[in-house]
């Protein structure tokens, strides 16, 4: 296989990833989306943060975190709480339903991978995880400031 063609075939199987993550995330537990799953396991992991933050990790259109935020804290799953060193700043977090949720949820997701990845040699399993960690932590380039 020439390296054009790995891309290719890693592009159209993260494709395939994606869209059964998405659909697993609606079976696991129906009012809760991938992005909201996402979403509160960011605000367990960093012990809350501004929704301009969720936007800025996830590269979310602002608006769209928003939207998700609004449907989690009407859930009852989040919350808004004062910047302790400045309180013109609110910062999301958890609340107990929240993590109760998160909990279950990521619980369902763990067995789901254990059982797909079972047959899994474990050099292999090293290797994958390796590997998504790898391309999860590039990061674009910097654009170039413009000269005045």
């Amino acid at each position: 296989m020439t390296a054009a063609e790995a891309v290719e075939a890693i592009q159209r199987e993260m494709t395939v990833f994606a869209r059964r993550a998405r659909a697993s995330a609606g079976r696991m537990h129906p009012e809760l989306s991938l992005v909201s799953y996402t979403l509160l396991g960011h605000l367990e992991e960093r012990d809350g943060c501004r929704a301009t933050d969720l936007a800025a990790h996830y590269a979310l259109d602002k608006s769209t975190v928003s939207r998700q935020v609004a449907t989690l804290e009407r859930a009852g799953l989040i919350e808004r709480r004062l910047a302790p060193d400045d309180h013109r700043v609110q910062v999301l977090h958890l609340t107990g339903p929240g993590r109760q949720l998160l909990a279950q949820v990521t619980e369902s997701r763990r067995a789901a991978f254990r059982e797909r990845l079972a047959d899994w040699p474990e050099e292999d399993l090293a290797r994958f995880a390796g590997y998504l960690v790898r391309y999860n932590a590039w990061a674009p380039p910097e654009p170039e400031p413009e000269d005045t």
